[in-house]
């Protein structure tokens, strides 16, 4: 009897907590709307959001905004942390990295070409915490847009 109701209970906790898991996969994280306008995606235990530039056909210097935010959407402090943004767009691959810029942003610039293909990497060292990444498609919406 007592092996019926720990295995009860064990079989419960985790049908509760498996929606929990899935809550933050990138399918879940691309229904949220992205206060800032860009592209919300998890790492660890912080949400980063990724600004770029809007899209354009040539590589011009534009700024990089990551904001860091918690599963909750609180801010989380960015002193002490850095970051690297790799972009690929097309042939063309370009480095920026990023330094603490007000409550919870890291921001760089670099030239980079806005392609609505783009793939972008985002690694973020939280100071005292591990490197995190995670990987978006920045401007997927737009190409979207145009293709229908």
């Amino acid at each position: 009897m007592t092996k019926t109701i720990l295995t009860a209970t064990v079989a419960a906790a985790l049908a509760l907590c498996a929606p929990l898991a899935l809550a933050h996969d990138d399918a879940a994280i691309a229904t949220l709307k992205a206060p800032n306008g860009g592209q919300l995606r998890a790492a660890a235990e912080f949400h980063f959001e990724l600004v770029v530039a809007p899209v354009r056909t040539d590589a011009k210097p534009a700024p990089v905004v990551v904001h860091v935010t918690d599963h909750a959407g609180a801010k989380v402090a960015t002193t002490g942390a850095s970051g690297t943004v790799t972009i690929l767009a097309g042939a063309q691959k370009a480095t920026v990295a990023l330094q603490p810029d007000g409550d919870n942003r890291l921001k760089g610039s670099g030239s980079y070409k806005s392609d609505p293909d783009m793939k972008v990497i985002v690694a973020i060292t939280m100071a005292g915490k591990t490197v995190q990444q995670a990987r978006f498609t920045p401007l997927a919406k737009v190409a979207a847009a145009h293709s229908k």
